[in-house]
């Protein structure tokens, strides 16, 4: 899969203990629109996705997060790879001193059906509601919010190079 780029925030000790934890997030795109989550609490826009699993491919767990986090059914066989994102950051875990991610993303199609979400406490207390967004609403929502997530600019980056790269068209 190649690599979109690359985000290291340089703030951490490269000696000290890291914390890996990858993901796997869903491209979803229709007339002109893109399946995002939206945090109602925080207002920003991520794609539907989350953690790899132990023993999960990145994959399979793009599908059964996104069928999680916002009701989408992903239709087998139309997964293609569009790449990856490469973090690292100062960690806000205890025990680690870094955090590493690969966020691999994958352009799909869904079922027309929505399902009911299957949300973690945070997801629900943050109130991700799926929305299919204009890119430049969403880039210009995440470019102004006022929280300090990384992942919050990624997720712009993204939307930028699928415009750049005419998947909007």
């Amino acid at each position: 899969m190649r690599l979109l780029f690359e985000m290291d925030t340089k703030d951490y000790d490269r000696n000290g203990t890291a914390f890996i934890r990858h993901s796997a997030r869903c491209i979803n795109i229709k007339n002109g629109l893109v399946a995002m989550v939206h945090s109602i609490k925080y207002d920003y826009y991520k794609f539907p996705g989350g953690g790899i699993e132990k023993g999960e491919s990145a994959e399979c767990a793009m599908i059964r997060e996104t069928r999680e986090e916002a009701g989408l059914t992903v239709v087998p066989g139309t997964v293609k790879e569009y790449g990856y994102v490469h973090r690292i950051q100062k960690s806000d875990h205890d025990d680690a001193d870094y955090f590493v991610q690969d966020n691999y993303y994958y352009l799909c199609e869904v079922e027309e059906s929505v399902q009911s979400q299957d949300l973690d406490d945070y997801e629900a207390d943050e109130k991700f509601t799926l929305e299919y967004v204009e890119p430049d609403k969403a880039i210009s929502v995440n470019r102004n919010v006022n929280h300090d997530r990384k992942e919050i600019e990624r997720e712009a980056r993204v939307l930028e190079l699928l415009k750049e790269e005419g998947y909007f068209d």
